[in-house]
């Protein structure tokens, strides 16, 4: 399946800000970060065509999934 990946804040360094990306149907949300090597630690909201999602959920053909870090201040 063909997705749209968008990484946000500092995730973007050292790859991209977005990127038409093939995944096999049963790809999880959690496949998709790991295949970018972002640590799952680090990550902060998760959304499937701008709705909050889970790691397990499985987006489908055409979905566009977001990717932030934690932010964290003072």
């Amino acid at each position: 399946m063909q997705l749209t990946v968008k990484l946000f804040a500092y995730f973007r360094d050292n790859r991209f800000k977005q990127q038409q990306m093939e995944f096999p149907d049963d790809t999880t949300v959690e496949d998709i970060i790991v295949s970018l090597g972002i640590p799952l630690d680090e990550l902060g909201v998760l959304m499937i065509n701008s709705r909050h999602c889970e790691l397990k959920q499985v987006p489908v053909e055409g979905d566009q999934v977001a990717i932030f870090p934690n932010i964290g201040g003072g």
